[in-house]
């Protein structure tokens, strides 16, 4: 059985063919303790500081400035927890938006129920924060703000560079999650202006497991995890040597983002005019130009983008923008923000192109994702 056309691009990524060529020699030569002085230990601590100089490279700080994770969703809580921690005697007050990922949105929940206090900023129609909105929000016992740089659902991207610029003006730290972003859009955290800045490595094709956490100088920032004083101190635990060098080979390819980018619009674009053609009721979701260059969010009037998945299960991987439960229909966070109706959210999917995308597996996902919403649309007539 052939796999379906992958448009899940935003979920995950498969590993680069020059990502696991990287990490091929770790699996049977770089397997000592990146901590030992002996030879076998130093040969892993030189991967390392190799991969640190390319993901370092890749957002435009210092090695110094940067600490490995587990992962995006362990870079986001060592930032929003370690940062609300440092700062308890100045304030326990947060400042977020509505569509955040729950790798953002659910630690901030969990602060909450420890006596924190959560502002969560609204978006507009096409899922963009105000930094007005965000400065409005903002207190005398503020102490961060988390906003993401993209979403990963409608892919509109936020205005990081203005809202870093009016929260650092009133001494606010502020945290972005860029899983999404990196390795699609331009991510150099010194023009953001922002404090912390997390990767996900699986999100730009290197492997799951391993992620990253920009820290400026001088953020204060306390250690979430207790343990050794891996990654300076930042981080206790021996480090993942295998992922972390396919981490840096990947931040190596991403750094080349033009043609990248160039491809991924690309695709992106032949793909939604080819579905236009066939179903000019057809409406975009989120915003039509700041948005993600793979990210394409449809809504099809008058279908159920559960049952459309289904049955293009063997033709086309996409995901949905609503899941129906036996009582109740839970629309998605991002969507439900942006005031899309839940009619239009059952209709909703989301494709996001990637590397592997090509014209021709484009049009043959268009024709068959077509083909299904015409089925259903006959079969809702009769």
């Amino acid at each position: 059985m052939l796999d379906p056309i992958y448009l899940d691009y935003n979920a995950t990524t498969p590993i680069a063919p020059g990502v696991a060529a990287a990490m091929r020699p770790f699996l049977e030569d770089g397997w000592g303790n990146p901590s030992s002085s002996h030879p076998v230990g130093q040969r892993a601590r030189q991967a390392i500081d190799g991969a640190r100089a390319q993901v370092a490279g890749l957002l435009g700080c210092s090695t110094d400035e940067l600490v490995f994770t587990g992962g995006g969703t362990e870079s986001n809580n060592m930032a929003i927890q370690g940062v609300a921690y440092a700062q308890r005697a100045r304030g326990r007050h947060i400042v977020t938006s509505a569509v955040e990922h729950p790798a953002v949105g659910q630690v901030c929940a969990w602060l909450a129920g420890l006596g924190w206090e959560i502002t969560t900023v609204g978006v507009d129609a096409h899922g963009r924060v105000s930094p007005d909105d965000v400065a409005a929000a903002l207190r005398a016992d503020t102490v961060l703000v988390s906003v993401m740089h993209a979403n990963n659902e409608v892919g509109t991207l936020q205005p990081i560079a203005e809202i870093a610029a009016l929260a650092r003006q009133r001494g606010v730290v502020v945290h972005c999650d860029g899983a999404q972003a990196v390795g699609k859009v331009p991510t150099l955290v010194r023009e953001l202006g922002v404090d912390l800045y997390s990767v996900a490595g699986h999100k730009l094709y290197a492997p799951k497991g391993v992620g990253a956490l920009y820290i400026r100088p001088g953020t204060p920032i306390v250690k979430v995890f207790q343990g050794a004083d891996h990654e300076c101190n930042r981080r206790p635990g021996t480090e993942n040597t295998l992922g972390i060098v396919g981490l840096g080979a990947a931040a190596a390819l991403a750094s080349d983002l033009a043609p990248r980018a160039a491809h991924l619009l690309a695709m992106r674009e032949h793909l939604h005019q080819a579905i236009l053609a066939a179903n000019p009721g057809v409406v975009l979701n989120g915003h039509p130009q700041l948005r993600l260059p793979n990210t394409l969010s449809l809504a099809f009037p008058g279908v159920a983008a559960s049952s459309i998945l289904a049955e293009l299960a063997q033709e086309v991987a996409a995901s949905a923008g609503a899941a129906c439960h036996a009582d109740r229909v839970r629309v998605s966070t991002t969507l439900a923000a942006m005031g899309v109706s839940e009619a239009r959210a059952l209709g909703t999917i989301r494709f996001s192109t990637g590397a592997g995308s090509t014209v021709a597996t484009m049009e043959r996902a268009a024709a068959a994702v077509s083909h299904v919403v015409g089925q259903a649309r006959s079969a809702e007539a009769l």
